[in-house]
């Protein structure tokens, strides 16, 4: 019998804040097997990059999600044109960054699409840290750059349960999406053949077999005598550990560089902070925006349908 005709995620609105413009997106000229990376931000981006990376590279040494090689296409803060002439540059398997919502980033069933959750709460505080932590310079550089789209980045307060409850609220660090309604779409999506959902908790379990599975999605072929130096260059003590000793833009763009774009990434640091009223806020609020099946996978990695 011949396959249904499926329905495929259509782009139904545009965001343009601080961070994110989401019109880059419109004119970009997709290649057979491209591969884009989305998340929320702050719960596994630059981990799934470089596992991508070392896939296609074969276990390369450095930290290869550096913005040349996989850019942030929806960032202002590159010109977009220098962005789209690197990538159409790019002779190696493309692998792309966004942090827009579903609904707001244009899908195209060329392409195989990562997506990457961990729970609200490790979400939140560790979004509070790369926020807290930006420099006068990131905040020279987004807010005053010429043609920047958007009201400018503000500063977070010092209270991160305070933060916490903005969040919450729907405030933060503008990714264009609550992070509810930004999980919920991903994982209503998860049936497409091009779709594969990645949770940091199992990513923090078994990264040998995550790897393994995220490379089985995406047809590639992995090359047994580098492995382990795959699997190496995919922890996170490899990767501060590099990105500290090898100084680039996070060192301007961050206090403290790279330790603090890759702080601790642990998970529950907000077990002892957060009180019995303000975990029960966010349960409130899960509750209210997520299935019982999402709700269950972002707070465990289980995925039972």
């Amino acid at each position: 019998m011949p396959e249904p005709t499926r329905t495929w995620p259509q782009k139904t609105r545009e965001i343009q804040n601080a961070i994110c413009d989401s019109t880059r997106w419109n004119e970009f000229r997709f290649r057979d097997g491209d591969i884009v990376i989305d998340t929320y931000a702050k719960t596994g981006t630059t981990w799934t990059q470089q596992i991508v990376g070392q896939l296609i590279f074969a276990g390369v040494e450095g930290v290869i999600s550096a913005s040349h090689n996989s850019p942030w296409v929806d960032m202002q803060m590159r010109p977009v044109d220098q962005v789209m002439e690197e990538l159409e540059a790019q002779t190696h398997r493309r692998f792309l960054k966004t942090h827009l919502p579903l609904d707001a980033l244009v899908f195209s069933p060329r392409a195989n699409y990562i997506y990457i959750a961990r729970d609200g709460r490790d979400t939140a505080w560790s979004l509070y840290n790369h926020h807290a932590g930006f420099s006068d310079k990131a905040y020279e550089v987004i807010n005053s750059r010429p043609g920047r789209v958007g009201s400018p980045l503000e500063r977070p307060t010092d209270d991160i349960v305070r933060y916490f409850h903005e969040w919450l609220d729907g405030g933060g660090l503008p990714m264009g999406a609550s992070f509810f309604a930004h999980v919920q779409a991903w994982w209503d999506a998860r049936h497409l053949p091009n779709v594969l959902l990645v949770h940091f908790n199992n990513l923090k379990a078994d990264l040998p077999g995550e790897m393994r599975r995220i490379a089985r999605f995406l047809n590639i072929e992995i090359d047994e005598a580098r492995w382990p130096a795959m699997v190496e260059h995919c922890t996170f003590d490899y990767m501060k550990r590099t990105a500290v000793a090898n100084p680039s833009m996070l060192d301007a763009m961050f206090n403290g560089g790279g330790n603090t774009f890759f702080n601790k990434g642990t998970n529950g640091r907000w077990r002892d902070v957060l009180s019995p009223a303000d975990l029960e806020k966010y349960e409130r609020v899960a509750s209210a925006n997520f299935t019982p099946e999402c709700a269950r996978w972002v707070a465990t990695g289980e995925m039972t349908t």
